[in-house]
């Protein structure tokens, strides 16, 4: 195929300057100390609520007042502290 007008290839337009070169990488403004500062005291400040977040839960569910008891469960626990009484009486009534 010839190369005519609109028929341009890739090694036309690639970049003959060598790699890392001020062409490559764009230039950013260095950081200054009040940035650099900054950074750090938002980074502490989210870590600090996210920690005051999670102590917050934990301290809140387990101060969580227990749910009310069940009548069932209630009745349960008499009969099986009335059967260990009937128990007791036993063995302190059979001779040894």
């Amino acid at each position: 195929m010839a190369d005519g007008p609109g028929l341009e290839t890739y090694a036309n337009h690639t970049n003959s300057s060598p790699a890392g070169s001020p062409a490559e990488t764009p230039l950013r403004p260095p950081r200054s100390a009040q940035d650099v500062a900054l950074g750090r005291a938002l980074v502490f400040i989210g870590i600090a609520a996210a920690s005051a977040g999670l102590a917050y839960v934990i301290v809140r569910t387990s101060l969580k007042a227990p749910l009310p008891a069940d009548p069932t469960t209630e009745r349960i626990q008499q009969l099986i502290d009335e059967a260990n009484r009937l128990l007791k009486a036993l063995d302190e009534k059979k001779p040894d």
